[in-house]
């Protein structure tokens, strides 16, 4: 499905709104394990973010303006229904701005959101964002390499958690990933969390090289490490995710 520029899947039935929102690099395939046993009572809908996967390239990647993508969608295909959102990394700063926004956001989780950023690092990603993409021979030579963008290095190449990762360009093949979302910013994410309307529900795998539950617990007390887990935790242990979600946020 695409709307407004935006690809996205969708499932479930008439009912509350949950939606999963991936981070940098990835597509909403990385939700294809917890969707695999759904246990939402209601409607999903998972976004490939602006830039990735097949949703349009934009001259914006700033955190509000996918938010503000992301919320056109939820207004379209939320129904009058309440919105709950789970984002992973870079997905969970888009959640935790949309709960700041018009949606009726009834919780926003976010899921091993990187928090501190060194100078050198947004330095290293700004100039990535500089680079044309690499082209590739093969389709698996590209694919390979999106599964490096979003951190699934022992993925299969034809799991589905890699779903539109690539795409055709000038008789070759790269990452469908916009090399110019890489220009992340530092996030502020003591502001996003003021300005929330609804409960902001924090956690990471305890394997997670970018964040840890200590640190987000400066920003939600009840943050914890699911265990098993590393940076991509609703891949690595989806049952988790899905017991996190059930609980009153």
């Amino acid at each position: 499905m695409t709307r407004n520029g935006l690809a996205f899947e969708q499932g479930g039935t008439d009912g509350p709104l949950l939606v999963l929102i991936h981070g940098l690099g990835a597509t909403a395939g990385v939700w294809s394990a917890m969707l695999a046993e759904p246990r939402w009572r209601g409607r999903w809908i998972a976004p490939d973010l602006p830039g990735h996967g097949g949703s349009d390239h934009s001259g914006d990647y700033s955190v509000e303006a996918m938010a503000t993508a992301v919320g056109a969608l939820i207004e379209a295909e939320r129904h009058g229904q309440p919105v709950t959102i789970l984002g992973h990394s870079l997905g969970g700063l888009v959640a935790i701005a949309l709960a700041g926004g018009g949606s009726p956001v009834r919780a926003a989780y976010g899921l091993g959101i990187k928090v501190d950023w060194t100078d050198e690092e947004l330095q290293r990603f700004a100039g990535l964002a500089a680079r044309p993409p690499k082209l590739f021979a093969t389709e698996a030579e590209a694919l390979a390499q999106h599964r490096r963008n979003c951190g699934l290095g022992e993925a299969p190449l034809d799991c589905p958690s890699l779903a539109r990762g690539v795409a055709q360009q000038d008789g070759g093949w790269r990452a469908a990933m916009d090399m110019a979302a890489f220009a992340v910013e530092r996030p502020l994410m003591a502001e996003l969390i003021a300005a929330a309307r609804c409960p902001v529900r924090l956690a990471c795998g305890e394997g997670d090289a970018m964040i840890s539950a200590e640190r987000l617990r400066d920003f939600d007390p009840r943050a914890f490490a699911i265990a098993g887990a590393g940076h991509n935790a609703m891949v690595d242990a989806p049952g988790a995710i899905w017991d996190w979600l059930e609980q009153a946020p």
